[in-house]
């Protein structure tokens, strides 16, 4: 009778356990993500055509899937405007599998997000009512057809290392077949301070070799964050303009002070400028060399809400072009 007994507590225990363990297993799950940018603007600029106007500059939609601890998935269509279609064309910005095959290493493959700028657009933390300078200015891609390793090398320092074609989300890889290749080191010297640097190059059949170099520090405090960069884009109009000796350069200052966990006010300021090239007398891209200025304030009601009232205006160091004077009041609401 004590052995049954026995054989029975056993059993009981086993199962218990077996029981206990299922339920710690991981389960497969995904969800649906969007995230939309409204606004609606006057223009004071001088001149201006189009004097106010309602837009929908971005909706991204997507879905992530979550194959194991290790092992995931994600896709993302960006809708927004496009030159040759319609107003609201659809396109296929992020087909990406990510997945952690050791400690502190993680591989990304597929169309991936792209490390140029994401941690600036982070600090940032305005996309919404406008982009990171790289991305407005046309440094680099936000993703891309590619493969990206990414390390954590220590504590308080980790890289990535990438391959991809170069030509954007929006382009096929162009004929010459040339990849883009870079990387950059992320070093957190002590709590709230980040500094990064980040650099790539891509061949080309025509012309030197275009080359990215940007430097990044920000300090986020409890209540405030100030952040700081400095690009240089050489023999490229843009990042997939190679063209030997258009060269670009520019620095971007931005800071917020947060009131409460609501509301926060922030401002940007940005330096774009070209150079001169051999027999000319103005900078090549003089049309849009200047200084973006950006002030605002944010509110924030619920979570995957946010408003801004702001003010975007740009002077342009051609004297004879008007400067830009306008007023935002943005949203962006997200899943």
């Amino acid at each position: 009778m004590k052995k049954q007994l026995l054989f029975l507590s056993v059993a009981i225990l086993t199962v218990s356990a077996f029981a206990q363990e299922s339920t710690d297993e991981f389960k497969p799950s995904g969800e649906v993500q969007f995230k939309v940018f409204w606004n609606y603007h006057i223009d004071f600029t001088n001149n201006a055509t189009k004097k106010s106007a309602f837009e929908l500059d971005r909706s991204y939609f997507g879905y992530k899937y979550n194959f194991s601890k290790t092992i995931s998935a994600k896709i993302t269509f960006d809708v927004g405007s496009n030159s040759t279609g319609s107003e609201y064309t659809a396109f296929l910005k992020v087909a990406q599998l990510d997945w952690k095959v050791a400690s502190g290493v993680k591989l990304s493959m597929g169309l991936i997000g792209m490390k140029q700028f994401n941690d600036q657009e982070d600090f940032w933390g305005y996309r919404y009512l406008f982009k990171s300078f790289q991305d407005e200015n046309g440094f680099g891609s936000s993703a891309d057809l590619g493969v990206n390793a990414e390390f954590k090398l220590s504590k308080n320092l980790k890289a990535n290392f990438l391959i991809a074609n170069g030509e954007g989300y929006k382009k096929l890889q162009d004929t010459d077949g040339y990849q883009k290749f870079g990387g950059n080191l992320i070093f957190t010297p002590i709590e709230g301070l980040t500094t990064k640097v980040y650099m790539d190059t891509q061949s080309s059949a025509t012309s030197d070799a275009l080359t990215s170099f940007s430097l990044f520090a920000g300090y986020d405090a409890s209540d405030w964050r100030l952040g700081a960069e400095y690009n240089k884009l050489q023999n490229g109009k843009k990042y997939s303009s190679p063209i030997d000796n258009y060269n670009l350069d520019g620095v971007s200052f931005y800071s917020t002070y947060v009131i409460n966990k609501k509301v926060e006010v922030f401002g940007r300021f940005d330096q774009i400028s070209s150079n001169i090239l051999a027999g000319e007398t103005t900078n090549w891209n003089s049309a849009k060399d200047g200084n973006q200025i950006i002030a605002g304030i944010q509110f924030a009601p619920v979570k995957g809400l946010k408003f801004a009232l702001n003010y975007q205006g740009f002077n342009f160091k051609d004297s004879a072009i008007d400067n830009k004077s306008l007023v935002f009041l943005n949203a962006e609401f997200k899943l």
